[in-house]
């Protein structure tokens, strides 16, 4: 039997991604980038729920 996978929402719009994850999947510190917005952010994703990291200015 095939474990479902969901698409990773965008933070920003909350538009779908290109990117797939199963439920156990664990990303940290992931540039996910938004087709649709255009906006690439930082990311860590545990238990299917997406956190933005934010990056000290420069």
């Amino acid at each position: 039997m095939a474990e479902q996978q969901i698409w990773v929402l965008c933070p920003v719009c909350n538009n779908k991604t290109r990117t797939k994850i199963r439920k156990d999947t664990e990303l940290v510190n992931f540039p996910l980038f938004c087709p649709k917005c255009k906006k690439e952010n930082l990311v860590t994703i545990k238990n299917g729920i997406t956190t933005i990291i934010k990056e000290p200015d420069a």
